[in-house]
């Protein structure tokens, strides 16, 4: 394991849990209300940015307690999940606010910082590890976190608030 990362063994592994368990519940509340899901043409795309960003910081936990990786690797894999943290909701988000579907409720501001908050961290992340610098895992694990944060609010949509 590279020597940035293995004092961090222990969080990328708690964080591969929690995201793999909120990834289960995102996929469980999609199933069970599936139907009303469908039935709006905004909330696939809701459900699908909660997907990626737990789904994002799964991947990248698991990709940073990969043994002897060098940290270039690492800040690539952060760099380039961040990115897609950042591009995919963004384009849902574009389509919310181009679409003629009310969208007031779908607080597209919030929606829109909250990705801001998942990728970018994890954008700088990249950029430190790239650059040899242990800072970029602080970075990441920011990012990781917000990911969680925001899944659960996905979770939260997807299960509460789409029944109201």
């Amino acid at each position: 394991m590279n020597a940035l990362v293995s004092s961090w063994q222990t969080f990328f592994s708690a964080e591969v849990g929690a995201s793999a368990a909120l990834t289960g519940l995102v996929m469980v509340a999609a199933s069970v209300n599936l139907p009303r899901i469908m039935t709006h043409e905004l909330l696939p795309g809701r459900a699908a940015e909660a997907v990626i960003a737990l789904g994002g910081a799964l991947v990248l936990s698991s990709l940073l307690l990969l043994p002897g990786q060098p940290a270039m690797a690492q800040g690539i894999e952060c760099g380039l999940i961040g990115v897609l943290s950042l591009a995919a909701p963004f384009t849902f988000q574009l389509h919310a606010h181009r679409s003629s579907v009310p969208n007031s409720e779908a607080r597209p501001v919030v929606r829109a910082m909250l990705s801001s908050l998942v990728g970018v961290p994890l954008v700088v992340a990249g950029g430190f590890l790239v650059a040899g610098a242990a800072e970029g895992l602080y970075w990441a694990a920011a990012g990781l976190i917000l990911s969680l944060v925001v899944g659960i609010i996905g979770a939260w949509v997807l299960l509460v608030e789409i029944n109201r």
